[in-house]
């Protein structure tokens, strides 16, 4: 069985397609080879553009429909991977509004320390599994 991956983090998008079968990689690619632009406005914040993740998609796919030695309609299944903490507005017509707040921007630090003082360690662990933080 053909399975296709896409890994879509802040450095690169990585695309692969596995055969589970034979335990198998037809074929993969990485989009940009070298690590994708974060832009840090001010200080501790860090923003990407979702729309540079959707072209390095495009190209990554591009990759792999022209290196995969098989018919890519063949393929079963498909798993996403995304960074965590990433914050993608949109607006009523699905339209990005604004850069993405990605995972290791730190502008909220104060507030999750705040609410990691003001809720109980309970809750914490029971709800949140860690504290706040940024």
């Amino acid at each position: 069985m053909l399975t296709l991956g896409i890994d879509l983090g802040s450095s690169s998008v990585k695309v692969v397609v596995f055969d589970t079968d034979t335990g198998k990689t037809v074929a993969s690619a990485q989009q940009p080879e070298e690590e994708m632009k974060i832009s840090a406005p001010q200080a501790g914040w860090a923003e990407q553009d979702p729309e540079m993740w959707w072209q390095m998609l495009l190209k990554a796919m591009d990759t792999i429909r022209s290196t995969a030695k098989t018919n890519l309609q063949d393929v079963q299944a498909i798993g996403i991977a995304y960074q965590m903490h990433g914050l993608v507005t949109v607006d009523q017509d699905q339209q990005i509004v604004r850069p993405s707040i990605i995972w290791c921007d730190s502008r909220a630090v104060a507030i999750g320390e705040q609410a990691d003082q003001e809720l109980s360690e309970a809750f914490i662990q029971t709800c949140l599994l860690n504290s706040p933080g940024n």
